[in-house]
């Protein structure tokens, strides 16, 4: 991300050292996989609007795709905000490598921060649930990018992303023997996760990619 964007350095959750002690404690796997990554731990980089735009603009594409669209539309501003989003032209948006239907979704986006139909700020006294419900309220953020907000944004600890099809692969991997698990047995077994679920999905996702995970 370059500087234009007005990134904030990474932090890191003050929970995570216990966190791992209690799923070391519950969870033979987790003990295992756990030391296995030393000091890394889950980051949180960015303001709300960037990281969600930058989601928008990394749907059904490459990483290295997205990465590219996303430099050229970042060429386009001084300053990544709602209000300067609004400002450019469709057809500008559309030069940098946009399809219509994500410049339709970053509108929707920046007009959702600007005019204060979501409050970032208050998200602090808000629950997961209630989070989530009011982000996939803007068009092209669905239940999935809202669980990746929470956990690599808000550092929310609890977090179990039914959908992501990286859970799934590792608890098939590491507790059953490779054969395809449920949803609902995924469920099941994360119950010993809690309230650290977050946590424990992240060290899956490191046992299948060596490269850390982030938003």
């Amino acid at each position: 991300m370059s500087g234009t964007s007005g990134a904030a350095p990474a932090s890191t959750p003050e929970y995570w050292s216990q966190a791992c002690r209690h799923l070391a404690r519950r969870d033979r796997v987790m003990r295992r996989l756990i030391p296995k990554f030393g000091d890394a731990r889950l980051q949180s980089r960015g303001d709300p609007f960037i990281t969600l735009a930058r989601s928008v603009v990394g749907q059904q594409i490459s990483v290295k795709a997205a990465q590219a669209v996303w430099e050229r539309f970042e060429r386009l501003l001084q300053h990544i905000t709602p209000a300067a989003v609004l400002r450019l032209k469709t057809e500008d948006m559309r030069t940098a490598g946009l399809s219509a239907r994500k410049v339709e979704y970053l509108v929707d986006l920046a007009v959702h921060f600007d005019s204060g139909a979501i409050a970032p700020a208050a998200w602090g006294g808000m629950d997961d649930e209630a989070i989530i419900a009011e982000l996939v309220a803007i068009r092209g953020i669905g239940r999935w990018t809202a669980e990746m907000f929470l956990m690599f944004h808000l550092l929310r600890p609890d977090v179990l992303p039914l959908d992501d099809a990286g859970l799934l692969k590792g608890i098939s991997l590491h507790y059953f023997s490779g054969e395809p698990v449920s949803r609902s047995e995924a469920r099941q077994l994360a119950a010993a996760w809690a309230p650290w679920r977050s946590v424990a999905t992240w060290y899956l996702w490191r046992s299948l990619d060596s490269e850390p995970v982030a938003y």
